[in-house]
């Protein structure tokens, strides 16, 4: 398989890929790790004329705890996430979650921009920035501007980006020291795209949930917030009982594709155990649980 013919050139500044995106009248990709890019060009899925390097752009892979945000450069491959130490202090569910990333080969050139901006509705990232209320800073012509991940992803693929827009940063509130926090994924071999995958954060006040979230992907076509089973934890004490009621919410709001991997069927019920696991641990995390 071989990609269809482009121009390529390399920057070394935010200003200059902006500039080579709009010289191109949107037929231009920036290529970062290149992990989702290079193989739709080899299918020949895409045929841009240019591809712009954002490689050589200093200061784009730096990870920085920035008071109650944690700052993450575009750039930032998946490995750095999971191994490094200001991700496991502030944002542990996004270290545990990398570690279930493709393979490790994949992890070292895969970055955190590249995965949001491709939006692939299985990937565990776009789920980790809605279910944390990242916040995504977009370069353009026009300036910066700060865009909250709910507004970010728009469906399969798509992206709040125009074609001469570039995301730079991505920031994320530091969990509480005492908050709980549970990942659960299934994936059909190591390293594959997850069938489905899920998410929480829980806060504890005097035995209950003060403050809870629940994401899930892999069941649409863009991660999803599971409010209703948000609500059906606020105020209460995490046992048995509510964890079938958070599974079965989650099973009656979701509406997931049958493709050969899955059916529509066994990805409803997956990702409802998955929920109810991911509440469970975060759970156990926050208050010694014993759900």
């Amino acid at each position: 398989m071989k990609p269809p013919p482009f121009d390529y050139v390399r920057v070394d500044s935010v200003d200059a890929a902006i500039a080579a995106l709009r010289r191109s009248d949107g037929d231009a990709r920036l290529l970062a790790g290149g992990q989702s890019l290079v193989p739709m060009l080899n299918f020949r899925l895409l045929r841009p004329s240019l591809l712009v390097d954002i490689n050589g752009i200093a200061g784009l892979s730096d990870i920085e705890v920035a008071g109650d945000v944690v700052r993450i450069g575009a750039l930032t491959r998946h490995r750095q996430l999971e191994i490094s130490p200001a991700i496991a202090a502030h944002l542990p569910v996004i270290a545990t979650a990398m570690g279930h990333v493709a393979h490790l080969a994949i992890r070292n050139r895969g970055t955190i921009g590249g995965s949001l901006s491709h939006a692939d509705p299985a990937a565990e990232l776009p789920m980790l920035a809605l279910l944390l209320d990242a916040e995504l800073e977009i370069e353009s012509a026009a300036g910066r501007r700060r865009l909250a991940a709910r507004d970010f992803f728009r469906g399969a693929l798509s992206v709040a980006l125009a074609a001469d827009d570039m995301l730079v940063e991505i920031r994320i509130p530091v969990l509480p020291a005492a908050a709980g926090w549970g990942f659960a994924e299934v994936a059909r071999r190591s390293g594959d795209f997850a069938l489905a995958a899920a998410a929480a954060t829980i806060t504890v006040a005097a035995g209950v949930v003060r403050q809870v979230r629940l994401a899930v992907t892999g069941v649409g076509e863009t991660p999803q917030r599971m409010s209703e089973a948000e609500a059906l934890l606020a105020g209460q004490a995490v046992g048995p009982a509510l964890l079938v009621a958070v599974r079965d919410s989650v099973r009656s709001v979701v509406e997931p594709g049958s493709d050969l991997h899955a059916s529509s069927d066994y990805r409803r019920h997956l990702v409802g155990v998955l929920a109810q696991r991911a509440v469970a641990d975060a759970w156990r995390r926050a208050a010694g649980g014993t759900a």
